[in-house]
C-alpha cells in the first residue's frame, strides 16, 4: 500500500478512562502494524550514530467520537467499504480477557450487538477514510 495513498486513523470512545483509552489504541496499533507492516519505517541513525527502532511513515491520528458513533460506525462497516480498508475493532469483551485463548472462547458467545467498542482502527484507501471520519475531532 502506498504512503501517499494510505490513511490510518484510530478512533476511541471518548468517555473511557485514560488507563482503557490508552490500552484501546495500543492494541489497535499493534494490529494495524501486523496487517500493514510495511508502514513501520526503517531503524534510523540520530546525530550521535545510536540507533533509534523505525517508526510509523503515516500519520496516524486518535479521534474521538460517542460509544454510540463508535457502534454505529462499526456496523456500518461489517457490511461496507471491507475491500478499501483494513476494520479492527477493540471492545470489552476483548479488555476483558487475560489471555488470547479466553479471548477466542468468549467471543464466540457474545453476539454482536453484546458489544460495547472501546475503538475502531481503519487503514486503507485515503479518500474513503476521510469520508467516514474527516468530521471527528482529534483526541486532546
Amino acid at each position: 500500500m502506498a504512503e501517499e495513498t494510505t490513511k490510518c486513523v484510530i478512533i476511541v470512545d471518548e468517555d473511557l478512562p485514560l488507563g482503557i483509552l490508552a490500552n484501546t489504541a495500543a492494541v489497535l496499533g499493534t494490529t494495524i502494524g501486523k496487517h500493514f507492516p510495511n508502514l513501520v519505517g526503517e531503524n534510523v541513525l540520530d546525530g550521535s550514530r545510536k540507533e533509534h527502532t523505525g517508526v510509523v511513515t503515516v500519520p496516524i491520528p486518535v479521534l474521538k467520537t460517542s460509544g454510540a458513533k463508535l457502534r454505529e460506525l462499526r456496523e456500518r462497516l461489517f457490511d461496507e467499504n471491507q475491500d478499501q480498508m483494513l476494520v479492527v475493532d477493540f471492545s470489552d469483551v476483548a479488555q476483558s480477557c487475560k489471555t488470547y485463548e479466553e479471548y477466542k472462547k468468549k467471543i464466540s458467545t457474545v453476539p454482536e450487538h453484546g458489544h460495547r467498542y472501546f475503538g475502531l482502527a481503519l487503514c486503507g484507501d485515503r479518500k474513503a477514510v476521510s469520508r467516514l471520519t474527516g468530521s471527528m475531532p482529534l483526541l486532546r
